[in-house]
């Protein structure tokens, strides 16, 4: 009455692609070469080779991956050993051990974790473009010394508390 059943039954056979999809790599399953995502992906197996994902990379406490990682976060539990590129968070777990050189925007490395790299971090500039003052407390003290004394009519300067 209110649709068209063609409609309904293409919906129902039509995979629907969700922000919230897991891609999982299970135990024992070995991936050699180049593997590419979209979404979220959990690695309880082994990757040997180049990973680009478009979310967050999961590698689980069993997961081994070697090579490289391009993705938006990590969360690491397991062995990684190459080289990796968080764009946003690298969360680094008690059970981890990574080797290898890491370049990320922010990092969280829980107390246990093997931790044997070479770390670059990161910051993107702000929405508009502009620089952020790197030490705002430059401003701070320059406000502070031009509102601190004024000139006074005679030419002296006073000074004020």
């Amino acid at each position: 009455m209110f649709g068209n059943s063609k409609s309904a039954e293409d919906a129902k056979t039509t995979p629907a692609s969700s922000s919230n999809a897991l891609n999982t790599l299970v135990k024992g399953t070995v991936v050699e070469g180049s593997l590419r995502c979209d979404s979220d992906l959990r690695v309880d197996g082994a990757i040997k080779g180049k990973l680009n994902c478009q979310a967050k990379v999961i590698i689980g406490p069993t997961g081994v991956v070697e090579g490289e990682i391009r993705c938006q976060n990590a969360v690491i539990e397991g062995r990684f050993k190459g080289i990796l590129h968080v764009s946003e968070l690298l969360n680094v777990r008690e059970t981890a051990e990574i080797d290898g050189e890491i370049t990320t925007n922010k990092l969280l490395v829980q107390s246990g974790a093997k931790f044997n790299v070479s770390c670059k971090m990161e910051t993107g500039g702000s929405a508009n473009g502009a620089v952020k003052n790197p030490n705002p407390a430059t401003k701070f003290e320059n406000d502070a010394a031009s509102s601190a004394s004024a000139q006074v009519s005679g030419g002296k300067a006073e000074v004020r508390n």
